[in-house]
């Protein structure tokens, strides 16, 4: 009787190995991994609007000058190399006489400017503003700059541009340092010959 027991308790363990060995591994599904993070594009960002009006007293009588910076989807986007991509300006000057009727009428592009900047730095760089200076005898005389569009660098090209009694634009570097010195390389650029006169 003790044989009998002995050999169904061999029986019952080859089974109950049998059954564990032949039992399927349970597959691990759970594996716990991070998302990558996708990097929105950052939207192109525009330098912002500004519109100024200033009364001058030129050649006898009194002008309003009337700049206006508007960013221009149509013109290609530049990409500051950080990864910031602008939109670039067009800036419109106006001088309108006393009695409302246009004197002068012009829009800027950074293009206007290749005179005094080269094709590899207006690539990368935007046409930051054009304001009123001051009135010469002949010449009304703006500030204008070409750099970069990003508010917090102080990366650009200053330049003069001089609106002639006779409606001529020319338009230069600004070589007048701090010191007072002018370079020798302040050469002066005619865009148009109109001669219709203030």
């Amino acid at each position: 009787m003790k044989r009998n027991y002995l050999a169904i308790a061999f029986v019952a363990g080859c089974l109950t190995v049998g059954l564990v060995s032949c039992k399927e591994k349970k597959v691990q599904t759970d594996i716990i991994t991070t998302k990558p993070v996708v990097e929105k594009a950052k939207p192109t960002q525009v330098m912002g609007d500004y519109e100024q009006t200033v009364p001058v007293d030129w050649v006898g009588s009194t002008y309003q000058v009337v700049t206006r910076r508007a960013a221009d989807k149509s013109l290609p986007v530049i990409d500051e190399g950080q990864g910031e991509k602008f939109y670039d300006n067009r800036i419109t000057v106006r001088i309108v006489r006393k009695d409302g009727s246009e004197f002068f009428a012009k829009t800027f592009t950074k293009d206007d400017f290749a005179s005094c900047v080269s094709a590899s730095y207006r690539r990368n760089s935007a046409l930051l503003g054009i304001v009123f200076d001051k009135a010469e005898t002949d010449h009304l005389v703006f500030a204008a700059s070409v750099g970069s569009p990003d508010q917090s660098s102080d990366d650009y090209v200053p330049l003069l541009l001089r609106i002639s009694r006779y409606g001529d634009v020319s338009m230069s570097k600004d070589m007048q340092l701090d010191t007072g010195a002018v370079s020798d390389g302040d050469t002066a650029v005619d865009l148009d010959g109109d001669e219709d006169g203030v």
